[in-house]
């Protein structure tokens, strides 16, 4: 769905845009004082267009719930990486959200559509090279169904079923406090969810399989069970339909036998985030995934291609990995009452794969997150964060061995190694519906050396130029 009179309006304000990728999760907003002028309540109310005269409020009460949001992005390469230059990506998001029990029918169930259209050239292969990619909606332009399922609680919420077609990165290794939907504070996208994760697509150059990742803005066809005998600890685990749908729209859905299944597992503990704490929150999360499909054989892979014909390709029966989140508020400003909650939010993450069917091997990344660090300025978060993606042994032995055979008749190819960025972000909340944001990187080894057959892509700096407006 294209907003011209939304995008040129943002233009106008901004002379650029930039981008940030959320969902209809509400943030804190500042409360209105008594008194306040009108121009006050307009920057503090939740959304731009407020209450729409009261029919929002209306709605919500008899269970129907509905957002807008409007992204604007510029990142621009300024130095390295495969050349100079800027690409402007906008998107637009919407949902709608139904409570069975305030429509007067059963309780504990919830349905939810949501939908997204995006905007604008490609970014990270056009101009840097990166694995990580360094803008979070760096996907193709297109108009899509993103989510639409139906989730029941049980057992006084103890039990939750959910089912449809839904995005992984909605329920596991999902980031709450540090790059929540709410408050995204990190324009890359290893930081909202791990580079690691998309081991489960094609190799570059490989033959093609039947296997992808259902993140964000894709889906695939999945039902979920998750049991929380407490607010403190939960166990879940999901199954997804193998390779979701990647063409425009999103509703070709199938499930086909030689796609296989996606299935991912996770446990959590919630520190204090019950009703009655006052300690600092935090998040701490152990799981994996197991993909049914066949993987191929990196080594027998790589020297069966058509230049090198000295090996068959092997496959791999299924593709696994692990992974530990952890983030925690390390520092509260004032006290647990404290709308904005400043102080400081630390995390960490850490994830594995096996080195002969992914080209990526180990992950870690990690960071801290400051809130209200400028007196007066209780709702900017101050972001800096690091990222290591270490580039599998298999493949650089594969590439070692190439070089080796075909030494003195072609160049050699540049042996693989890692990829890492270092991202320092500045977000302003202008208003309650509104923020403005700045995010410098550095990218080290863009793509990790992989996908640069006779030459070195050199280490890249990026900046990226982000709005966000909700409706």
């Amino acid at each position: 769905m294209k907003t011209t009179a939304v995008t040129s309006a943002i233009t106008l304000l901004f002379s650029i845009g930039f981008l940030t990728f959320a969902s209809a999760a509400t943030p804190i907003s500042p409360t209105v004082e008594p008194g306040s002028s009108p121009l006050e309540r307009f920057f503090m109310q939740d959304y731009m267009l407020g209450d729409w005269g009261g029919l929002r409020s209306r709605l919500a009460e008899q269970g129907v719930a509905f957002e807008f949001f409007y992204v604007g992005s510029m990142p621009s390469n300024i130095s390295g990486g495969i050349r100079a230059g800027s690409a402007y990506q906008h998107g637009f998001l919407a949902a709608l959200d139904l409570d069975t029990e305030k429509l007067g029918l059963w309780k504990g169930g919830h349905f939810h559509l949501s939908g997204v259209s995006l905007e604008g050239q490609p970014f990270a292969n056009t101009y840097v090279g990166d694995l990580n990619k360094t803008n979070l909606v760096d996907f193709p332009a297109d108009t899509r169904l993103w989510q639409i399922y139906y989730e029941q609680k049980l057992l006084d919420n103890q039990l939750v079923l959910k089912a449809g077609l839904m995005s992984v990165d909605r329920d596991f290794i999902l980031p709450q406090l540090y790059n929540s939907l709410a408050s995204i504070n990190f324009l890359n996208q290893t930081f909202f969810f791990p580079t690691m994760a998309f081991n489960l697509y094609d190799i570059p150059g490989f033959p093609p399989g039947s296997h992808s990742l259902p993140s964000t803005p894709y889906a695939s066809l999945g039902a979920l069970v998750r049991w929380q005998p407490s607010e403190k600890f939960y166990l879940q685990a999901a199954i997804y339909d193998g390779n979701p749908d990647p063409s425009s729209s999103g509703t070709r859905l199938a499930l086909r036998a030689e796609e296989g299944a996606l299935m991912f597992y996770e446990a959590g503990f919630r520190l204090n985030q019950g009703k009655e704490d006052r300690g600092l929150p935090g998040n701490y999360k152990i799981g994996g995934y197991y993909h049914t499909d066949e993987f191929y054989d990196i080594k027998s892979t790589a020297l069966s291609l058509p230049i090198v014909p000295l090996d068959t390709p092997k496959t791999h029966d299924g593709n696994y990995g692990l992974y530990l989140l952890a983030e925690q508020m390390l520092w509260r400003e004032k006290g647990w009452e404290d709308p904005a909650q400043q102080g400081i939010v630390g995390f960490f993450r850490v994830a594995t794969a096996p080195e002969d069917r992914n080209l990526a091997e180990f992950g870690i990344d990690g960071g801290l997150v400051f809130k209200g660090l400028i007196p007066g300025r209780d709702y900017d978060t101050l972001g800096i964060a690091a990222s290591y993606l270490k580039i599998s042994d298999e493949v650089s032995r594969a590439q070692r061995q190439i070089n080796r055979v075909f030494a003195g008749i072609v160049p050699p190819i540049v042996v693989a190694d890692y990829e890492a960025v270092v991202e320092v972000n500045y977000k302003f909340q202008l208003a309650a519906w509104w923020t403005l944001q700045a995010s410098l990187q550095y990218v080290m080894h863009p793509g990790g050396r992989a996908s640069a057959a006779f030459e070195t892509i050199p280490n890249a700096w990026t900046l990226g130029l982000q709005t966000t407006l909700r409706f």
